[in-house]
């Protein structure tokens, strides 16, 4: 009988982290380590990826000209307030080297309303994270490493991916 419960438990522990059927999801096979993640949010002030272990982290990188990037951010935005997900940290950060009125502007025209912008720091986090285009949005568990990537868009609302994701929350 204890058998079969500790069967029974690792089959269910198996099936819960099931990578979903997202063309563009990346999960690592290793989890990668940064030492450094820095960007600025719309006041230019500083803000370190370190300074929030013990959450989930999704940073999703952007620019104004970018229709993949219109297209997703409204579920993106969605995500922001999903009840499953109440320990994500969502970081936009706006890498097409728009300047802040621009990059509001974006918000407004897409009802963006539970997000906010934040800014390359110098496009130098691209360059670290090694972007190979826009839309990509990366995640950290939390312990601060890098278990995914999503290259490219996908709709944010989509119930397999919250499922999938709210195993790390």
């Amino acid at each position: 009988m204890r058998f079969l419960i500790i069967f029974i438990f690792l089959i269910s522990k198996t099936f819960a982290n099931e990578v979903p059927n997202i063309k563009n999801l990346v999960v690592n096979k290793e989890l990668k380590t940064y030492n450094n993640i820095v960007f600025l949010d719309s006041n230019e002030k500083i803000i370190n990826l370190k300074d929030y272990k013990d959450k989930l982290v999704l940073l999703n990188f952007w620019a104004t000209w970018c229709k993949p990037c219109k297209e997703e951010m409204p579920s993106l935005d969605a995500l922001k307030i999903n009840p499953k997900l109440d320990n994500i940290m969502i970081f936009p950060i706006n890498v097409g080297k728009d300047n802040l009125r621009k990059s509001k502007k974006f918000f407004k025209d897409l009802e963006i309303k539970n997000l906010n912008i934040y800014f390359d720091n110098p496009v130098t986090l691209a360059k670290d994270l090694t972007l190979r285009g826009i839309p990509t949005t990366i995640l950290f568990d939390k312990k601060g490493k890098e278990f995914a990537r999503i290259i490219g868009s996908i709709d944010f609302s989509d119930q397999e991916f919250i499922n999938w994701i709210s195993n790390y929350n």
